[in-house]
Formats: C-alpha cells, structure tokens, sequence
C-alpha cells in the first residue's frame, strides 16, 4: 500500500464493499461525474466500468501521472491535476446533471460541499465520505445541535441523507475518527424569497455566537422595533427551521435596501 501524505490528508479507503457501495450511489443514468481524489484507485476503477464522460481531479503529483498514463486511450476520460479548491468547476463540466464523488480529505470536505452548492446549477448529486461529525451537520435538522450554518445552506439546495457508516479499520492508514458516506441529491423546486447573499449574511451571523438569542446577534440587520416585538428573536439558530431563516434575510435585504446602512 502507498504511503499516505499527511500534508494532504490522505486516508485511503481498502474496503472494497464499502467502495462499491459508493459507487452504486451514484446515478445509474449520470452521464458526467467527477471524482475529487482518486488516490490509489479504490473508486477510480469502478468508475471506469460506467457508460459515462469521466473527470478525475488529483492534487497528488503522483497519482496523477499515474492515472493519465493508464487511462491515456480512454476517449471518456480526462484527468487534472489540480486542487479541486482553486478551480472554475464549470471548466470541468457543463452538464447541468453532473455526480460528485469522493473518498474526500476530511480537512476540506466542507469546503468541497460549499463549493458543490456555490456550482449547483451544474452539480445533480453528489456521493462522498466524510468525517462522521461532519457528515452529521450537513444532513441535520432544526433543533439538532449539529445543525449550523452548512446544515442551512446545503439544504436550501440539496436534500441529504447519511447512507453508510464506515469504521476507521476501513483506511489505511486508520483516522482516529469515524466516517461516513452521504449523499446530496439537488432540490428542483425551491425558490429563495431573498438573495444568496443575504442568507449566507444573516445565518452565518446567526450561527456565529449560537448560544445567543437572535434578538443579539441580528441587530443592525434587522429593524429595532421588530426585534423587540417579534418573540421569534428570542429563540437561538438552531431552532429556525429553513423557511424561517428565509425570511429573516428577506428582511434583513429589505431593511438594507430601504435604508441603505449596512
């Protein structure tokens, strides 16, 4: 087995059923997937055996050329060796019903889904492992205290679900935590009330002092009078459901607007 690069937090995934599983997730009619971090191949080569155009962006040097020698016949392949983090994803795809699938480095893999969701338009589903606490705060609901500011923005998008828990046994080398694999399928029927922007504004306020009611960490977005009135600013984040949460930035971007202060 190849050693593992720290520096990369690479923990390769050796179980076999574990990796079929994953790759079975993935839409039997996706006709454009990406792979973030093939390594040693374990997903890589299942992959190859689907009717489908085929992107494997690898960061490790190594891994890289290896992969675009031994696929460098393959019409339906196309290998970049590049971090994932840095690119423009839409130079990657342009089908707007493109897979995401990875054994994803855990230092990262929130920033993979807030990129997922920032490419959404182009992004159907995505299929990926993660640490376990992670994996948890991404699918939560309201009223879980793993529910937080990724919780609301991926599921103003996507709807998730945890579909294998995986034991450390199952790397090499072994993380001293437990995984998991969930998968995001994309939300079809959602309209936002207000801008992205001011949502990723008001929840990400919300959220940054989570053991303080609304009423505190919202003022200067939201008019005085409401939050003194509206009993709803005394609840804390992770009690608003989705829709709640919409309209607090509908009206936080409707206070900005008309009063142009922020």
């Amino acid at each position: 087995m190849v050693k593992a690069k720290k520096s990369l937090g690479q923990h390769f995934l050796k179980n076999s059923h574990t990796a079929q599983s994953i790759v079975d997730a993935v839409n039997p009619l996706a006709k454009s997937i990406i792979e973030i971090g093939p390594g040693p191949g374990i997903l890589t080569d299942l992959l190859l055996t689907r009717d489908a155009a085929l992107t494997f962006v690898e960061k490790d040097d190594m891994f890289a050329e290896k992969l675009a020698n031994s696929t460098a016949d393959m019409d339906n392949v196309k290998v970049v060796h590049a971090d994932f983090l840095k690119l423009d994803l839409s130079d990657l795809t342009s089908d707007p019903d493109t897979s995401l699938v990875g054994n994803f480095p855990y230092n990262i893999s929130s920033q993979i889904v807030f990129r997922m969701v920032e490419y959404k338009h182009l992004f159907s589903e995505l299929i990926g492992m993660f640490q376990l606490e992670m994996a948890k705060r991404v699918v939560a609901s309201p009223g879980s205290k793993d529910y937080g500011v990724i919780s609301v923005l991926t599921q103003t998008a996507y709807t998730g679900q945890i579909i294998i828990h995986v034991e450390p046994g199952q790397f090499h080398p072994p993380p001293r935590v437990n995984s998991a694999v969930i998968k995001l399928v994309r939300r079809e029927d959602y309209t936002l009330p207000c801008s992205e922007k001011w949502l990723r504004k008001v929840v990400k306020s919300a959220f940054g002092q989570r053991r303080k009611m609304l009423r505190n960490t919202l003022k200067g977005y939201i008019p005085h009078e409401l939050l003194i009135e509206d009993k709803l600013f005394t609840k804390r984040p992770e009690q608003l459901s989705l829709d709640l949460f919409y309209e607090l930035a509908r009206i936080a971007e409707d206070h900005y607007n008309s009063n142009d202060e922020i």
